[in-house]
């Protein structure tokens, strides 16, 4: 049985100015994700998971997101594989690559987790755990509090379709859904049909895992993943109802895993799989926005940039010793202190990690 996404309902086209945009952090992303992988098995890094081959949907998210600190903007509970979002929401690429060489520079977690385990305060963007779907249940958390706020800020929640069978999964879904009081979350579930080596199809008794949504009356979408412009209308059509009507979405998109889950599995080139990126610069060339040139060019200007960044973080400094509990425990009540501890005191990274 194959899984056959629905497609986006909108026909409205985004703009030329706008596909340009979103391909150039598409691009990025995947060289960002190329380079630290690259950074890996050069030994500079112990370990790399990411999101190649889910920049069509992760791109579109991170542009989309009101990013800002407090309830009035948006909570983001990601995944490990959220490079490219981060990017699409401004975030510089070097600080991925110090977190990948677990230096002292790291603005995330100061050296102290792997790659893609990101923790920005200002952004409200919560720190990434290695424990798969834990960020499923804080997620309504954040919801709570934003409503109370009032506001259109909301919640996004990310993460793999393997990890829906999480019991964490099933609570974010109750919780969000109480009809006495539901709450204002975007659940967002990236289904690129592996968990680790184990297929979906062999461990889903649903057809889509949106499906799973209409039990607690939860408006739900599955939408083709790998397609830009589908998630770009999908998505910002779904934050509208959740900023609107102050009640969750779940969002299934499908899309494709093209490295492999991580280094675990060696991180390897996948050739059977759909790449968003070269269906999409296929499209642009096609409509005459871009030329095969152009973009290669693009392409060459990043790997350069990337490379001269990877040399700079080779020259930074590791974590000393003497700091290894820095950040485990809070010095200060931040709640009494409003706050305190956060980036900027010159104690602690972005995250508060």
């Amino acid at each position: 049985m194959s899984l056959r996404p629905v497609r986006a309902a909108q026909d409205a086209e985004l703009s030329p100015e706008l596909l340009v945009q979103i391909h150039g952090l598409m691009l990025k992303g995947r060289v960002l994700e190329e380079r630290l992988i690259q950074m890996y098995k050069q030994g500079d890094g112990y370990f790399w998971i990411g999101g190649p081959g889910e920049e069509a949907f992760n791109v579109p998210l991170g542009m989309l997101i009101q990013k800002g600190r407090g309830p009035q903007y948006d909570y983001c509970h990601f995944h490990y594989r959220q490079s490219a979002t981060l990017l699409a929401m401004g975030a510089d690429p070097i600080d991925s690559l110090r977190m990948m060489k677990n230096t002292a520079t790291d603005p995330y977690t100061g050296g102290r987790n792997f790659v893609g385990h990101y923790s920005i305060r200002e952004w409200n963007v919560v720190p990434v755990s290695s424990p798969i779907e834990v960020q499923y249940p804080m997620a309504p958390g954040t919801a709570m509090a934003q409503k109370r706020a009032g506001g259109r800020g909301i919640t996004i929640v990310t993460g793999g379709d393997a990890g829906t069978a999480e019991g964490d999964f099933a609570s974010c879904l109750i919780w969000s859904s109480r009809p006495a009081n539901p709450l204002p979350v975007l659940i967002c579930v990236t289904n690129n049909k592996w968990g680790i080596s184990t297929n979906w199809q062999g461990q889903h008794g649903e057809k889509r895992v949106s499906d799973r949504g209409k039990a607690f009356g939860i408006e739900s979408k599955t939408i083709d993943g790998n397609d830009p412009e589908v998630s770009y209308r999908e998505i910002a059509a779904a934050m509208e109802y959740v900023r609107s009507e102050r009640k969750p979405f779940l969002l299934e998109a499908v899309l494709s895993r093209l490295y492999g889950h991580s280094s675990a599995s060696g991180a390897n080139r996948v050739n059977d799989e759909a790449d968003c990126l070269v269906g999409f610069e296929k499209r642009l060339e096609e409509r005459g926005l871009l030329t095969r040139a152009q973009m290669d060019e693009l392409r060459a200007q990043f790997s350069a940039e990337l490379q001269a960044a990877h040399r700079r973080v080779k020259e930074e400094p590791q974590p000393e010793g003497k700091t290894i509990f820095d950040h485990v425990f809070s010095d200060k009540n931040l709640l009494a202190h409003g706050g305190a501890g956060s980036a900027g005191d010159g104690r602690s990274p972005k995250g508060g990690a």
